[in-house]
């Protein structure tokens, strides 16, 4: 196993995590290359669980900040090891996760190193499985074992957003619509009824549906109700008697997840809709007061979150919650991941300036 040496610049440490493969549910390896990197340093006390590692300082500060990021990936599809490019004249690090996100889990592990009497005490938070389901999350297991360690005035999480501030982020819920029929013999298809034709109705409903955009102390969030799954049939020669439609609803955080249902429920009324998957959104966070310094200290204009993430654990626990990290999260997941170098420092560059003013 190698050794993760935190002295390393950003930029180095990014391309040492990346080469250690992490892909959801095999992040023992380089978990444990982080706890045996922060357990050594003496300003830290040292948590884990599973292949969540936790280090926090005590120095009796009057504020905490929470600043969490996850340590796996999506499958690797040849793009590992990392190389150094320019793309389109940019001076980037490609590879699987560079993005989403060890670039900005390594700025968290070398600032972690590095500040040792920051101006609010840090609880940094690495932590597996956020690729997959929501169950398996090392901040699901952590909030049912250890839900005081959450505790803070403000988190940030390091995911992807082009190094500027994404405040809160868009809820999310999955629903099947279902349409029934009978079957038959395709040859006599007038003894039976098709499901997959009951389903046009709803359909149509879906291509004429105008999702909203909604402003939510003061950023703009996007909506959008989309069919992104459909299956129907048993055999070629069968009418359907069975046919499922799954929709995805990303909405406001002015909205609650049980609204979000309701609506979706309105909009398909008619029809059989189970809910599969919900998770409410995260409002934006920023009237905090340590917000307000963080929003003075990186500067430029916050942008809102239109994914799902971890910042929903947090606002969900009273902690106003940001999404600041490196990377393009357009190409979060893509095959031609790569973060551009200047982003990395830059990032660096916000934390350190605004947890040592």
């Amino acid at each position: 196993m190698p050794e993760l040496d935190l002295s390393l610049s950003s930029i180095e440490l990014t391309r040492l995590i990346c080469d250690v493969p992490s892909v959801s549910g095999d992040e023992t390896t380089l978990a444990d290359m982080i706890a045996d990197a922060v357990s050594a340093l003496p300003h830290l006390d040292v948590y884990r669980d599973g292949d969540t590692i936790v280090a926090r300082t005590d120095r009796g500060r009057a504020q905490r900040v929470v600043i969490a990021g996850h340590i796996d990936t999506v499958p690797i599809n040849r793009n590992l090891p990392t190389r150094f490019a320019d793309i389109d004249g940019v001076p980037s690090l490609w590879g699987r996760g560079t993005v989403d996100m060890k670039a900005g889990v390594a700025v968290q592990l070398h600032l972690a190193a590095e500040l040792t009497d920051p101006r609010a005490d840090i609880t940094w938070m690495w932590y597996d499985h956020e690729e997959v389901d929501a169950d398996l999350n090392g901040l699901t297991r952590l909030s049912r074992t250890r839900p005081d360690l959450f505790a803070g005035d403000f988190a940030i999480l390091g995911e992807p957003s082009n190094g500027r501030i994404e405040g809160g982020c868009n809820g999310n819920l999955r629903a099947i619509v279902r349409t029934h029929g009978v079957r038959a013999h395709s040859a006599r298809a007038w003894i039976g009824e098709n499901a997959v034709h009951a389903a046009a109705p709803v359909l149509s409903r879906l291509a004429e549906y105008r999702p909203r955009t909604i402003e939510v102390e003061g950023l703009e969030y996007r909506e959008g109700l989309n069919a992104v799954r459909i299956s129907g049939g048993i055999a070629g020669n069968v009418i359907p008697d069975l046919c499922e439609i799954e929709v995805n609803y990303r909405f406001a955080p002015s909205r609650s997840v049980d609204e979000a249902e309701e609506h979706v429920r309105d909009v398909f009324a008619g029809f059989e809709v189970d809910v599969v998957d919900r998770a409410d959104g995260a409002r934006p966070g920023l009237d905090a007061p340590l917000a307000k310094e963080f929003l003075q200290a990186v500067g430029g204009v916050p942008r809102p979150k239109y994914g799902w993430t971890d910042v929903a654990r947090f606002s969900a626990l009273g902690v106003p919650a940001v999404n600041y990290g490196p990377g393009d999260p357009s190409l979060a997941h893509h095959d031609e991941e790569a973060v551009p170098l200047a982003q990395i420092e830059d990032v660096e560059r916000g934390l350190r300036t605004w947890l040592t003013r």
